[in-house]
């Protein structure tokens, strides 16, 4: 029977790096192109939750899934040609400061719009449930986050590394000079991979919302662990990110589960081992200045 707790300890961790994940591999994305440090990403994670709960009475729980995290690409399109690309080749410091206002700026929104008070959102009646495999038992709603997560990650990677787009985009992490030198313009992929960043960052809203609850401060909650995956994972690195969201993960279900009071504090933990080995992250780019 305790094999079958860790198990579940385990699958809970997956679930929790999976959300981790799909805000992660955004603020990735978005600082790899465009040297964007997003702090407003947990912003754009708490308007997808919120647009799941207008949208759902109307449209149904389906139609707010599909909705919401295109509505909040569609967001992400427009803070990225009004706002981020001034700060492209700006101080670094600059963006951070922009993005850190902006995200207060979408919280206060989100409160005055709807309220400081959590709004309820509860799991659609078809997704409620256990899976029983066995003497295994697990919500059938987490295992569909899981699941649509993997999706995501499985489909973002195949837009990177196996199409034209992502060619350009590499390109233009690896060298812009020479991607503008051979007359492509890299501001609508900048555009797109906003839009792309930001919407998996709405998706992460609206798998959580039943989960978690929806409140005007959730993104500034989640932000600080997805920063913390990015880090671990290494900046510009998307298998990095990818490998960092599940060990975390796994590592925060296993604290949990031998020792819950360390839980959350397990993944700083692991931040400053990983660092102290590796100062660039798992698989980040080597910082000569550092090592």
């Amino acid at each position: 029977m305790e094999l079958i707790f860790l198990v579940e300890q385990v699958l809970n961790g997956l679930l929790v790096g999976a959300y981790y994940l799909l805000i992660a591999l955004g603020l990735s994305l978005i600082f790899s192109l465009g040297g964007i440090v997003n702090l407003a990403h947990g912003g754009f994670y708490a308007v997808g939750a919120y647009l799941a709960v207008a949208l759902a009475p109307r449209i149904g729980f389906a139609g707010a899934f599909v909705a919401s995290p295109i509505l909040v690409a569609l967001l992400g399109v427009a803070v990225e040609r009004l706002i981020f690309r001034r700060f492209y080749r700006s101080d670094p410091i600059l963006s951070l400061l922009l993005t850190f206002g902006l995200a207060m700026v979408i919280e206060q929104s989100l409160r005055m719009l709807f309220g400081a008070a959590p709004l309820p959102f509860s799991i659609p009646a078809e997704l409620r449930g256990q899976v029983f495999l066995g003497d295994f038992i697990y919500p059938r709603y987490r295992l569909m986050i899981l699941a649509v997560a993997l999706g995501a990650v499985a489909a973002t990677w195949f837009l990177v590394y196996r199409t034209a787009f992502g060619r350009v985009v590499r390109a233009g992490v690896q060298n812009p000079e020479m991607v503008g030198a051979l007359g492509i313009s890299l501001q609508p992929y900048m555009t797109a991979v906003s839009a792309l960043g930001i919407g998996l960052a709405g998706l992460a809203g609206v798998l959580l919302a039943p989960i978690s609850g929806v409140h005007p401060a959730m993104g500034a909650e989640i932000l600080t662990a997805a920063f913390v995956v990015v880090v671990i994972g290494g900046l510009g690195s998307f298998w990095g990110v990818v490998a960092a969201a599940a060990l975390v993960g796994v590592v925060r279900g296993l604290t949990i589960f031998f020792f819950p009071p360390a839980g959350e504090a397990s993944m700083y933990l692991l931040m400053a081992l990983v660092l102290l080995v590796r100062p660039r992250g798992l698989l980040g780019e080597r910082i000569e200045k550092f090592e």
